[in-house]
């Protein structure tokens, strides 16, 4: 069965988004309206409503870091990664944890990153290695 992960969440600025996800990210515009968009958002549908973003609090622990929850998260492979790290640092990104690797030489090992979109909307990227290693324990 093959499918693509959507999701639907809210964001201030669709002007501000669509410079965010299409300029910084790189994501391809879909269909839109007065109110909102879709990107494909490496492989799977983002639809950006206007409205008031979902609450979220540093409450995930990610080593000794207080991550925001929720968020949302993409897992590329380690080369697609670096170029993502590289095009955000270059960019000003402000990270809430900045690009690195964590569980080096462990089953799982990857490299992860969090930064928020421009209405606050948190964002998780891994890289790995391989993709058949993500779900490794």
């Amino acid at each position: 069965m093959r499918s693509i992960f959507h999701l639907a969440f809210n964001v201030r600025d669709l002007d501000e988004a669509r410079r965010f996800y299409g300029g910084r990210l790189g994501c391809a515009e879909g269909r839109s309206t007065g109110t909102w968009v879709d990107f494909d958002f490496f492989g799977h549908q983002i639809s950006l409503h206007l409205g008031e973003p979902f609450a979220t609090a540093r409450t995930g622990h990610v080593g000794d870091v207080m991550v925001p929850m929720p968020h949302l998260g993409l897992i590329l492979e380690l080369p697609d990664w670096q170029a993502l790290a590289e095009r955000l640092e270059a960019a000003g990104t402000e990270f809430v944890l900045k690009p690195q690797v964590r569980f080096e030489g462990q089953p799982g090992e990857q490299w992860t990153m969090f930064f928020c979109d421009p209405s606050g909307n948190p964002i998780e990227v891994k890289g790995f290695r391989s993709l058949d290693t993500v779900y490794a324990s």
